[in-house]
């Protein structure tokens, strides 16, 4: 059955929300279960429907994996060697499905992965992710839809330099570089966050790691590994969008398990854009500094520490009600404006001109029927309903069930008129 959202807009929000573990973190976790035979556990493990398809990959690889609602839990350990397919049944849900690539041409000298499917964002093709691990001494070819990998012996460390920032590639080849023969030195790095929360969880598994969070990072192959439990970080994108939530809708949200130091382009942008956002021991909080007032802004995505491309979708539902023009220009993902003629159906004021949207601001969006088109514009069109003038229906609803964990109840709590039909 297909599933919509129903929003009746105008509501103040007010109350707590907690934020999960960072999505894009488990995702590339998860795959660690596959370098070692000890049990890898995680803690803070979102409730997305992204991380039981991973879940159902790495089973599919040998792995057995219990997950733990109620906790939040999740233990992995590889019991069967000599499974390498990722099948295209499970890979063509997400992407991230790529990240077993590394792991097994490092562990078991062959790898056979689907071209990955996921958000129609752009092509994000894994051409970078190949070129890594064919330096690390990896070959391959690509055969009726599968990248078919193989390793002549072990991976062997080198230098290796990405020609533009990759957060995935850099995840997929420090995977595989912390089980290759020697020294990895790795040139224009991604610092993501979830790029050090990997390298941390690595390091409590034995691995040799230095740099990460900078632009060059060293590794040293090791033989094996252990036994690990490890916290996944904050989800910070969850944490930009329903800070909007609550500057969109002009109320006041605090918002549990917050880190603004994971977020300051954004933070900066939002104070910019008239909006107060304070750290306290635990918590965020955030209100508009005057009441019925969003500036505008020009913001350029960038990788981080820069403006994310992740928080594009939502900032342009804010600056879609700001006094004056603002310009938004996507320089991460090509084809990410998606959201932008939804947002039109419901009164928006947006031009795109190539990789720039032009934002003049409305006195009032209005609610519409709209349609989700990837997982970042699906929440956006929820956060435009909050603020819209009458009811909206989003459907294709599927992507927010893959980033966003019990959205509905945690809008609800603070106010929101939202369900689910």
């Amino acid at each position: 059955m297909k599933e919509k959202i129903f929003i009746e807009g105008g509501k103040k929000l007010s109350g707590s929300i907690p934020i999960a573990g960072a999505k894009n973190s488990c995702l590339t976790l998860m795959p660690l279960s596959l370098l070692s035979d000890q049990a890898l556990s995680l803690n803070n493990v979102p409730l997305l429907s992204d991380v039981h398809t991973m879940k159902e990959l790495l089973e599919s690889l040998g792995c057995e994996a219990s997950f733990h609602n109620l906790k939040k839990t999740i233990k992995i350990k590889l019991l069967r060697e000599g499974l390498f397919l990722a099948d295209y049944n499970i890979v063509k849900k997400m992407r991230a499905s790529i990240l077993v690539l590394g792991p097994l041409l490092t562990r078991f000298g062959q790898g056979i992965v689907a071209l990955p499917g996921g958000c129609a964002i752009g092509a994000r093709p894994v051409d970078m992710h190949l070129m890594a691990l064919e330096a690390l001494g990896a070959r391959f070819s690509i055969d009726k839809g599968y990248v078919k990998g193989m390793v002549a012996g072990s991976l062997k460390g080198c230098k290796i330099k990405f020609p533009f920032v990759s957060v995935g590639a850099t995840a997929n080849t420090i995977m595989a570089a912390v089980l290759a023969k020697g020294t990895t030195e790795l040139v224009n790095a991604a610092r993501e966050p979830e790029i050090i929360d990997l390298c941390k969880c690595l390091k409590s598994m034995g691995c040799e790691i230095e740099g990460e969070g900078e632009n060059t990072i060293i590794i040293e192959g090791v033989t094996n590994l252990r036994e690990t439990t490890h916290e996944v970080v904050m989800d910070r994108i969850e944490l930009g969008t329903y800070i909007i939530a609550a500057a969109i809708s002009d109320g006041e949200i605090k918002l549990t398990g917050g880190n603004i130091a994971l977020l300051e382009a954004f933070i900066n942008k939002l104070h910019e854009v008239g909006v107060e956002v304070t750290q306290a021991s635990d918590h965020l909080r955030v209100k508009r500094l005057k009441s019925n007032v969003i500036n505008c802004t020009n913001i350029v995505t960038e990788p981080f520490p820069g403006f994310p491309t992740d928080l594009q979708a939502q900032m342009m539902a804010l600056l879609s009600i700001a006094n004056g023009v603002s310009n938004i220009e996507e320089k991460i993902f090509e084809n990410r404006f998606m959201h932008v003629p939804e947002l039109i159906r419901m009164g928006a004021n947006i031009k795109i001109d190539g990789r720039k949207a032009i934002i003049s601001g409305v006195d009032q969006l209005k609610g519409a029927p709209v349609q989700a088109t990837d997982l970042r514009a699906s929440v956006s069109m929820v956060l435009a309903g909050l603020v819209a003038n009458g009811n909206t229906v989003i459907d294709k609803i599927h992507h927010i069930d893959r980033g966003y964990e019990n959205i509905i109840e945690k809008l609800t709590a603070c106010g929101a008129v939202i369900k689910r039909l």
